[in-house]
């Protein structure tokens, strides 16, 4: 893993130690290219276990939303959509059940097959899902652009909120710390229209990941933001610099919070949040 020099919450007030480490080149963020900035609309579910069929049809129907706004010539202004999961298994359209290290007939979560790109990832309680359903006429239309564009996203969430120096890893899709790979991105694009999106790992519990082959990639390993920083904390000089430790309640709204503010500075929205509570959303035909 790589976590840069200094290393400290930026959202919590502390003192920051060095942690020694081998130099690195460093790393240059992506820049932002300035073009006017665009409308985007937030449904925050981040507390919130939302069962994976009901995100899944609510994106599609968005989707749809979409495809008729642009028929019509009319504006289509950006979604975005930040939940969390129950526990779930998803497969990309052409996965192989090669990845899965059970019968699927005896799953221990629901499986399902999507038309996402990517193999099996798994999704669960303290995972942070990001589902951007956005036109990418407004953007660049153009898929690898998008891929490397939410990968940065999380990058900067990464460094600068928690100091953690995250990469890419050429020929592979995802954020990744040395062999662990924290961010999974899998999208689906129709007419320009992006569905499906990104999963980070903030307080997830791993486990699940070892029953599947994450993202079909047999010798990587999965990790997230609380495994690096308590592997950090049992270090007597990081503990000193980084009291109370965040639980698992404050670390998802630290994430939560710096992923909106990286998205909307590397996309150029401008964020308004839309309120929907658990009950509307059941009531709502998703």
């Amino acid at each position: 893993m790589i976590l840069a020099t200094n290393l400290c919450f930026r959202t919590i007030p502390t003192t920051c130690t060095t942690v020694k480490q081998q130099k690195d080149p460093p790393h240059q963020l992506n820049p932002v290219i300035p073009t006017k900035t665009k409308s985007c609309e937030c449904f925050d579910l981040h507390k919130e276990l939302i069962p994976y069929e009901k995100a899944w049809s609510w994106q599609k129907q968005i989707v749809k939303q979409k495809k008729s706004l642009l028929q019509e010539h009319e504006d289509c202004p950006d979604t975005l959509i930040v939940l969390q999961h129950n526990p779930v298994y998803t497969m990309g359209t052409g996965s192989s059940e090669n990845y899965l290290n059970f019968d699927v007939k005896e799953a221990p979560f629901d499986v399902y097959r999507t038309e996402r790109g990517g193999e099996v990832t798994y999704h669960g309680p303290g995972q942070l899902v990001m589902y951007p359903i956005i036109n990418l006429r407004n953007h660049k239309m153009d898929l690898h652009w998008y891929l490397r564009t939410l990968e940065e996203v999380v990058i900067r969430v990464l460094s600068s909120t928690f100091s953690i120096k995250a990469s890419r890893i050429e020929g592979l899709t995802g954020v990744w710390i040395g062999n662990q790979k924290l961010a999974a991105i899998g999208v689906r694009v129709s007419k320009w229209i992006t569905y499906h999106g990104l999963a980070l790992n903030v307080t997830t519990d791993l486990t699940p990941f070892s029953w599947i082959v994450p993202c079909g990639l047999r010798h990587r390993q999965v990790g997230s933001i609380k495994g690096l920083l308590q592997e950090f904390q049992s270090s007597t000089q990081y503990a000193e610099a980084v009291k109370p430790f965040p639980d698992d309640y404050q670390l998802i709204d630290i994430s939560y919070k710096s992923l909106i503010k990286e998205f909307s500075e590397v996309f150029n929205l401008e964020i308004h949040q839309k309120a929907i509570t658990v009950p509307e959303f059941w009531r709502e035909d998703h």
